[in-house]
């Protein structure tokens, strides 16, 4: 049984949901792949068929990050937002906002990494506005591509410590 490949899902209030992962890679590694475009341009590329368009990231507080997906004959899904907090390689919080939402108002989304052994421990926290919002949100099956995407990750952590141990 490999630890990795399993997304916990927990809702620590009634305005939160947590998603946990462990991945066997080392923190430094895992937060560089949640926070360089180049690398997340790699794994968080949404489901099949779409086209992950748009991927800038200022890293700092204050600064801006914003993702678009694009598919032909679909109107584009963009979101985006502002770090409020960065400790690399601990922890980053930004707010989250859709240009179209599929959940009301807006969200607080913190991401943490623990290590343990050479193993990172992501717990990605969203705190939505309102108890209506994070239940919206827990229908919506979100849970499905989020596990896609750090599925995609964890084949990429692999290869980046392969090589790395091969050079």
């Amino acid at each position: 049984m490999t630890i990795t490949s399993t997304l916990q899902i927990t809702t620590p209030s009634d305005r939160e949901i947590a998603m946990t992962r462990v991945f066997d890679a080392p923190r430094a590694l895992v937060f560089d792949a949640f926070t360089k475009p180049e690398l997340v341009r790699r794994w968080l590329t949404g489901p099949d068929g779409w086209e992950f368009a748009v991927c800038d990231i200022d890293l700092r507080p204050g600064g801006k990050y914003r993702y678009v997906w694009r598919k032909a004959g679909v109107p584009d899904m963009g979101m985006g937002g502002e770090f409020r907090e960065v400790v690399p390689p601990e922890r980053y919080v930004a707010t989250e906002q859709f240009d179209e939402s599929w959940y009301p108002g807006s969200a607080i989304v913190t991401t943490a990494m623990t290590e343990h052994g050479g193993k990172t421990t992501v717990t990605l926290t969203i705190k939505y506005d309102s108890k209506d919002a994070r239940d919206v949100a827990l229908k919506s099956g979100m849970e499905t591509g989020v596990a896609a995407s750090y599925n995609r990750l964890d084949r990429i952590l692999v290869s980046r410590r392969s090589g790395a141990a091969a050079g």
